[in-house]
């Protein structure tokens, strides 16, 4: 199949190994340019647990001790795989979306009401979850330690594969990242390329925008299962 990737290229290095290797033809199409927020160091001796909702948020951080065996709750497999890497020992995953993560520190025989929590995150969010903590009794301070702005121009190479290959399945990891690709293909007239297109979607929220903006074909799935769900569109 021809699948359009729109992760930034950190992110799905892996990912599109697998697929070139199943056969698959992919073009990378980033719609995010992820920007560091020069945060001071946070101090997370004074927090009984980070709060990693994307990868992004992990690679970003600094933190002014050297010990790192603290406990990591991640968003999903992703960005807990980038927390190990960075030297986070104490990691635990959700299944790739917000509300599995809340429902998860909530669950958490670790953490209890009273305890101070290190929320970590970009600018853009589909949930608050530092006031949906707050809420169940956490003591949580969000830290904005990236940005991301939106990319809404490819080069002429990425067209001319986007004509000559039509993509099957596109997949898209967020609202904002969503805004940015439909930006792209109003910009150079690309829609009649997309009509039989499956949009992959990580969330009801970024489904309903396609569906809104006229797209057909979308569909939501979890992070990690990509390959599982190409299998179901064969």
């Amino acid at each position: 199949m021809n699948i359009i990737l729109t992760r930034p290229l950190n992110d799905i290095e892996n990912l599109m190994s697998e697929l070139f290797s199943l056969g698959h033809k992919i073009m990378h199409i980033p719609t995010l340019k992820i920007v560091n927020a020069s945060l001071d160091p946070i101090s997370i001796h004074n927090y009984k647990a980070l709060i990693f909702t994307s990868s992004n948020a992990v690679r970003n951080i600094k933190i002014k001790e050297k010990r790192k065996n603290i406990k990591c709750f991640c968003v999903g497999s992703i960005t807990e795989k980038i927390a190990r890497a960075s030297g986070f020992t104490e990691t635990i995953s959700a299944s790739g979306n917000v509300n599995a993560l809340k429902n998860l520190i909530i669950n958490s025989k670790e953490i209890k009401k009273n305890d101070k929590l290190a929320y970590i995150c970009g600018d853009q969010i589909t949930l608050e979850l530092d006031k949906e903590l707050l809420t169940e009794g956490f003591k949580v301070k969000k830290f904005i330690n990236y940005f991301s702005e939106k990319i809404t121009s490819i080069n002429e190479s990425n067209i001319e594969l986007i004509r000559k290959y039509p993509p099957n399945v596109i997949f898209v990891y967020s609202l904002r990242s969503a805004e940015s690709f439909n930006s792209i293909v109003a910009n150079y007239s690309l829609a009649p390329m997309m009509t039989q297109s499956v949009v992959m979607c990580i969330s009801k929220k970024i489904a309903d925008f396609f569906n809104k903006a006229g797209w057909k074909n979308n569909k939501v799935f979890n992070p990690g299962n990509e390959i599982i769900e190409l299998e179901k569109i064969k």
